[in-house]
């Protein structure tokens, strides 16, 4: 097979970035760290733990060392610590949308889903509501307490798998509507252990993804929490309108095997990667337990025995095999790290 390098780079890969300034391809712990973490963390710190078992596509090599942070305490001393030794920092939402490569994640992954998950109305002007809710709540939470208070805006994101931290910064949506549509603002910790409000104006969302503008008051290094603004409505009519819209999720998508949604953007409104991918023939296409999903073109699946390399692998033929037939480019939505 033609390597697409030579026409047009693979984007089917990325490289972790993190919190402490050293070289993540070569920072290892060292027994010194490795203690101080366990002192700290006790046994809620894992070393060596494999990614497979925190990302739903079950996939991936090890993380140096793992863990679940409760607080915004432990945060500011784990975060203070890998900045003092250039230890890479990597923030884990619910893993869905991720795929770790077979070589791992150097440094330290963490979790905000156990101190992180709180949601709650912070303000009610009549006719639009805002809603708090933590980086680390489900967003299934958050559509559940919407739709339980009689607060509108949240249903497209019904059946969207993940964290609240992970679909902002992604700006998760569907043809209903994305994230940027009900954020108001978030709430971000910077590098400088301080935690800032970052109002809409400031923030740069586009499709599959958010920016902050170059006015933003220091670009927050992790972020906390989201203010959503929702408005006043009839709560069972909500739900109605939810249970339609997760009914045709699982009919049009698959839920057999392990994945991570929608693998690429699409690349334009007109034509849907799905589209594309299903055009040039490749729905069933395997590379070892990697498969192409053969009831959505635009989902890589994990027959059970699937490596991270087998993902890559099948997701390069897809680019190639789209690009040489249709002249376009694919674009990864799934985030690519690793070691």
């Amino acid at each position: 097979m033609k390597a697409l390098s030579k026409k047009r780079p693979s984007r089917a890969q990325e490289k972790t970035t993190g919190i402490g300034k050293g070289n993540p391809s070569k920072r290892v712990l060292t027994p010194e760290m490795k203690k101080w973490l366990k002192a700290q963390f006790k046994e809620r710190v894992k070393f060596n733990e494999p990614m497979s078992r925190h990302t739903s596509l079950r996939v991936g090599g090890t993380a140096d060392a793992f863990l679940s942070l409760r607080g915004m305490r432990e945060l500011k001393t784990l975060t203070a610590f890998c900045r003092e030794k250039e230890i890479p920092c990597f923030v884990l939402g619910d893993g869905t949308n991720l795929l770790v490569t077979d070589a791992g994640v150097r440094g330290v992954v963490i979790t905000l889903s156990a101190g992180f998950r709180k949601i709650k109305i912070v303000q009610d002007e009549g006719s639009v509501v805002t809603v708090r809710a933590m980086a680390g709540a489900r967003t299934r939470m958050l559509c559940r307490f919407a739709i339980q208070k009689g607060l509108a805006g949240m249903n497209f994101a019904v059946g969207i798998p993940g964290t609240v931290g992970g679909a902002i910064m992604m700006n998760a949506g569907t043809p209903r509507g994305c994230m940027a549509d009900v954020v108001e603002a978030v709430e971000g910790f910077c590098s400088d252990g301080r935690i800032r409000t970052y109002p809409r104006n400031t923030l740069d969302f586009d499709y599959r993804g958010l920016k902050w503008t170059p006015g933003a008051d220091a670009t927050p290094s992790i972020l906390l929490s989201g203010l959503f603004r929702l408005q006043h409505a009839d709560p069972e009519s909500l739900r109605v309108e939810a249970s339609a819209i997760l009914a045709m999720r699982k009919k049009r998508q698959p839920w057999k095997w392990p994945s991570a949604g929608c693998f690429f953007k699409n690349p334009s409104p007109e034509k849907s990667a799905g589209e594309l991918i299903d055009q040039a023939g490749l729905k069933g296409r395997r590379v070892g337990g990697a498969m192409i999903s053969e009831r959505h073109a635009n989902f890589i699946v994990n027959t059970g025995n699937a490596t991270a390399s087998d993902i890559l692998a099948l997701a390069r033929e897809i680019e190639e095999t789209v690009w040489n037939r249709f002249n376009v480019p694919l674009e990864p939505e799934v985030k690519i790290i690793g070691a």
